[in-house]
């Protein structure tokens, strides 16, 4: 479900990304990239890490990453979307309780 949320997120940012409501899209994404990433870490799939950890670390609102063209952050929303949706995929954590 983050996931989907995530790349829901994405996708309603790529209309905004000129706008100042980028940023609470940036806060939103950060969030759930972290999210999906501590689920790749219980469901021992790390390898997932690689791809949500560079997109928690450029949608960081806190310490903006600014990457200039509008075109660039337009194209990394799809790939980060991408992402989301292959791991919201292939993640899948066991219901057991330790």
């Amino acid at each position: 479900m983050p996931a989907l949320l995530g790349t829901i997120a994405l996708l309603i940012g790529s209309a905004l990304i000129t706008s100042d409501s980028f940023t609470v899209i940036r806060f939103i994404v950060s969030i759930f990239a972290l999210i999906v990433a501590v689920f790749a870490w219980q469901a021992a799939q790390w390898w997932w890490i690689i791809g949500l950890a560079p997109i928690a670390v450029l949608w960081n609102p806190v310490l903006p990453i600014d990457l200039g063209a509008p075109e660039l952050w337009l194209g990394l929303q799809f790939v980060a979307a991408a992402i989301f949706i292959a791991a919201g995929i292939r993640i899948k954590v066991s219901g057991k309780t330790a």
